[in-house]
């Protein structure tokens, strides 16, 4: 198996936040809402839900069409990212329901103490410390919680991971397929996100969905 290589954890350049904002990322955005529906069936949750490392609210907002009993808390690191999902609400029914929140994990400023669902979507890659995220959750997940995480799975080799960005992403701007190459490479494997999670002592379940793809899943004690 590939070693890792890390990869920077702020994207907070503006043409890289920009690239990102105007892809068109529909049908793994909209994946990740079906996944959810299919690890939570009948769940429709209330209240505040905490979207861990947000970016440019892609999925936030997808969400919220999705489950409109909700309100979302969108964090992230990259004020760049921040601008944009503003942006990109601004004006439509969203806007009273969806905050977007500056700040670093773990410690950021959240509206509230804990929420009782979590979701969070490439994030994982991007930590030095793996912990961080599931430290976070820990943290911010009231008892009982909904946690989803939908992560990049790291290839056996870097040939393999250049296949993949020639077949996902060969019409991608150059910014973009530089990321998704350099995120698969930083990308952590199945057994290391399940020995993250015994670190952690979290009994959540580790779910292969592509070739590329894994989901963590499962309810907070």
């Amino acid at each position: 198996m590939m070693e890792r290589v890390a990869e920077p954890e702020l994207m907070d350049e503006a043409a890289q936040a920009r690239a990102y904002a105007e892809a068109d990322f529909s049908a793994p955005h909209d994946r990740f809402i079906a996944l959810f529906r299919e690890q939570f069936p009948g769940l429709e949750p209330q209240g505040a839900v905490l979207d861990l490392g947000c970016g440019p609210g892609d999925i936030t907002r997808r969400y919220a069409r999705a489950f409109p009993a909700c309100t979302l808390h969108g964090v992230d690191g990259a004020a760049a990212m921040l601008r944009l999902a503003e942006t990109q609400q601004r004006g439509s029914d969203l806007e009273s329901r969806i905050r977007y929140i500056h700040g670093y994990l773990p410690g950021a400023e959240l509206p509230q103490a804990r929420y009782a669902t979590l979701i969070c979507n490439s994030l994982l890659h991007h930590l030095a410390d793996p912990m961080v995220l599931w430290q976070s959750i820990l943290i911010h997940g009231a008892p009982g919680a909904a946690v989803f995480v939908m992560d990049l799975m790291r290839p056996d080799s870097r040939a393999t991971a250049e296949a993949m960005v020639a077949q996902y992403a060969a019409g991608e701007p150059e910014v973009l397929r530089h990321d998704f190459f350099h995120s698969l490479l930083a990308a952590y494997t199945v057994d290391e996100v399940q020995a993250q999670l015994r670190a952690a002592d979290l009994d959540l379940a580790v779910t292969v969905v592509s070739d590329r793809h894994f989901t963590v899943s499962g309810f907070l004690p």
